[in-house]
Order: structure tokens, then C-alpha cells, then sequence
């Protein structure tokens, strides 16, 4: 999700306004429908169309001429913290969205063969499939439900994405420390824990003070400019953040989805204190 509330960082002025402040009356509406959870719907401008819940809360968005490629800055630097595993085979994706981060990271690993998605909202997989282009095949599970009493029965994972949000922001999953634990012992021996969190107004990730007692402070951050901190977690202590393989193959999947990760990877910081 991209859209803070009023009191978290806005992702600044200029540039960074453009990804979060949408002249929603001049995109084209596809689809706008309602659940028991609220409003979706997706509005299209030229060739990308975006994913929104309730008015203006966007989640996502997808270019349909070229799927791939990640749209938003936030995607990019989870799909760099997917790189963190090496040759993963199992992944969890804790949100569907669009399905966007799920596709580029099948096509950037091909050592996945299995990635199970847990979804809260039937509505959102519906859309996701007919108005997004987002298809399943036989490398994904798609489960649906709430992934806070879906995650125990999940199949433990080389990499786990926690990215949890309604309109009105994120879920408590995001701020629980027994399900924050919860997620990192479904982590392989080298797994990876990849948190798309809010940042404060100092630029530190939500819960930052949770996150520093859960995982000790044995954590990096990655700040992207649409106000959010990417957080990545290793399964143990005894991991460090593999920077040569990571430089490798940023290289390598920037090249093939057309996108700058090594970028990201300089901005790549120790755990906020």
C-alpha cells in the first residue's frame, strides 16, 4: 500500500508527490465494486491501471503492455529484499493486491516453484484476476482468509512478504510481535522476512520500537520514496545481509524487468536504533 494517513510521512514534496497524490477524476474507472470490508475498484490512465480501496487508498498498480514491471518504488525494493534467499524455492505472500510483486518475483527467481498467497479478500482475487491480468498457474496456492489464523497451517518458507493493508491503513499484523515471531519461525534455516511497513514523520519504520525488541535489532531497512521503510529480516542472528549476491543479481533482475535496483540497494541502512 502506498497512502499514509495524515501524521506519517507524506514521502515529502515535488517528485515524491507523484506517486502518492492521484488526479483520480481523470483516470478512466474500470470496475468499482463493494464488500463486506469496503470499496474496490481500478481506474486506468494510459496503459497502467491501478488498484485503490475506499476513495483514494491505492494498493497497487499494474502497466498491462508490460506486467512485469513493477510500477512503484516500494514493489521494486521488496522484490530486492526476495533476492536476500539464495535460489529460494518456497515463498509466502501475506496480501495478494494486484498480484504484481507475485509475478515479478516468479519470473525473477526461477528456483520458486512454489508460492502460496493468503488473501483476505475474495473480492480483491476476483479483480485482480479479471481487470488486472493476474492469472494463477501451477506454481501458486491461493488460500483465502485472514492471514493472522491462516499462518500457522502455511507451509514454512525460504522468503515470507508481509504486506497486510486496508484502506484505512495496516493491519494489525504489522504491529503484533507474537505474529511478527510467528513469521519469522515459518522462515527456512537462510530465510527472509520482507515487511512493507509505514514511515514516520522521522523516516523510521511504524512500530520501529517493536520491531527492535522482536528481532533484536538484527534487521536493515530500506526507505523508498512513497513513505514506506522496507524491512528486512534474516531467520536467525547468525545471518548478515548477503551484499555481494545482492549486488549480483540486482544487476541481473534490473536489467531483465528494466529497472535501477542497485539504486536501492545504496540505500539499504542498519536497523534504526
Amino acid at each position: 500500500m502506498l497512502l499514509p494517513f495524515a501524521g506519517f510521512n507524506q514521502a515529502g514534496a515535488g517528485a515524491k508527490e507523484l506517486n502518492l497524490q492521484f488526479l483520480w477524476s481523470r483516470k478512466k474507472q474500470i470496475v468499482d465494486v463493494q464488500d463486506e470490508y469496503g470499496r474496490i475498484w481500478v481506474g486506468e490512465k494510459g496503459s497502467v491501471r491501478h488498484l485503490v480501496f475506499g476513495e483514494d487508498s491505492e494498493q497497487s498498480a499494474v502497466c498491462m503492455q508490460n506486467p512485469l514491471r513493477l510500477q512503484y518504488e516500494y514493489s521494486r525494493a521488496m522484490l530486492l529484499g526476495a533476492l536476500c534467499a539464495d535460489e529460494p524455492e518456497t515463498a509466502l505472500f501475506l496480501g495478494l493486491g494486484s498480484g504484481a510483486l507475485v509475478r515479478s518475483c516468479l519470473a525473477a527467481l526461477p528456483s520458486l516453484f512454489d508460492a502460496e498467497i493468503i488473501e483476505l479478500r475474495p473480492e480483491v482475487l476476483r479483480v485482480a484476476e479479471q481487470y488486472l491480468g493476474f492469472r494463477q498457474d501451477e506454481r501458486m496456492t491461493m488460500r483465502i482468509g485472514d492471514a493472522l489464523t491462516l499462518l500457522d497451517s502455511a507451509e514454512p518458507a525460504d522468503l515470507i512478504f508481509l504486506d497486510l493493508y486496508s484502506e484505512q491503513g495496516p493491519s494489525r499484523a504489522h504491529m503484533t510481535g507474537d505474529f511478527l515471531l510467528d513469521c519469522r519461525a515459518k522462515l527456512s534455516n537462510k530465510g527472509w522476512l520482507v515487511i512493507n511497513q509505514w514511515a514516520l514523520l522521522d523516516n523510521t519504520p511504524l512500530a520501529s520500537s517493536l520491531l527492535h525488541s522482536v528481532f533484536d535489532g538484527h534487521y536493515w531497512e530500506l526507505p523508498v520514496i512513497e513513505g514506506n521503510v522496507i524491512v528486512l529480516i534474516p531467520a536467525s542472528n547468525g545471518q548478515n545481509l548477503p551484499v555481494e549476491r545482492l549486488r549480483r543479481r540486482a544487476t541481473e533482475v534490473g536489467q531483465q524487468q528494466d529497472y535501477d535496483l542497485l539504486g536501492l540497494l545504496k540505500q539499504i541502512r542498519l536497523a534504526s536504533p
